[in-house]
């Protein structure tokens, strides 16, 4: 077997910090460990932002990323499309923008609450209240774009605040009342990561307040990491977190999926796992 390193060009491509709200330092810390993991390893990582991939127009047998600009996950599709591996996939990438990811863990029947799909400039139809208004044309990128309200008329705002933002779609969610999990994980190793945010004080736009502190329902984690590997696999996402409640019964359900976040409460550890699954794939790419 030759060396991972021997014949295999590999970039890390780091998230723009425009991408990283609340969590700029955060979203680093995790990229910089896997690049130390990776040449401890004795693989040689050619460190790139966003923008200098795009305009190097740069290439290699690998690439690893935290993207999430639209013209840096194009660069990637194509590259992907010419037989490049990338992780996470460009692809995946664009699962996780919210319209879509809905549309897949629906179709996939992973453990997810009722959800519709609703274009901003029509009158909003779903009667059920209290529910979640998000953005469905990308990541969250503000506050404003994931809203909670209790009845139609605060729903009407939050739908003509996306018109005038040119935000075409919502996905809207019922509300599930019970203890809001987070979760984090990388498939093809036995990392799994699970905690209550409301004890650790983790939040980025301090939206988990609306579930209140955890009670502590007692679930089934194994299950939960099932269902989590089953939504990285639907939306070609390894790198993963996420959040799901979980009511006093103790039945789970996914109500947001993310690719490659911070991993913060968790960094050293998960960071090896990212660079053990990269280099996975660096291994057979070498192979090749």
């Amino acid at each position: 077997m030759k060396a991972a390193d021997e014949c295999c060009s590999v970039i890390g491509v780091s998230r723009g910090n425009e991408y990283s709200p609340n969590h700029i330092g955060n979203d680093a810390a995790i990229f910089n460990k896997v690049v130390d993991e990776l040449r401890a390893k004795g693989c040689s990582v050619e460190v790139m932002t966003e923008r200098e991939l795009v305009e190097r127009q740069a290439r290699a047998d690998v690439i690893f990323d935290m993207a999430r600009d639209p013209a840096t996950i194009r660069y990637l599709k194509q590259l992907e499309d010419e037989g490049v591996w990338v992780v996470n996939s460009a692809y995946g990438i664009l699962n996780c923008v919210r319209k879509r990811m809905t549309e897949l863990l629906l179709a996939n029947g992973v453990a997810h609450p009722r959800s519709w799909i609703v274009r901003t400039l029509e009158p909003f139809v779903p009667d059920v209240f209290p529910c979640w208004i998000k953005r469905g044309n990308s990541h969250a990128m503000v506050k404003e774009d994931v809203v909670y309200v209790e009845c139609r008329e605060e729903a009407e705002k939050v739908m003509a605040d996306f018109r005038s933002r040119g935000i075409p779609e919502a996905v809207v969610n019922e509300h599930l009342v019970g203890d809001l999990v987070k979760f984090y994980g990388v498939l093809g190793t036995d990392f799994f990561y699970a905690f209550y945010p409301s004890e650790q004080s983790h939040s980025k736009f301090g939206l988990e307040a609306i579930n209140g502190e955890a009670r502590g329902y007692p679930f089934d984690k194994n299950l939960l990491h099932r269902y989590s590997s089953q939504a990285a696999e639907a939306l070609r996402v390894p790198v993963y977190g996420g959040d799901c409640v979980v009511s006093k019964e103790g039945d789970i359900r996914i109500i947001d999926f993310n690719d490659w976040p911070s991993f913060a409460r968790c960094r050293e550890e998960a960071g090896v796992k990212i660079a053990e699954c990269i280099y996975n794939g660096i291994v057979k790419q070498s192979n090749k």
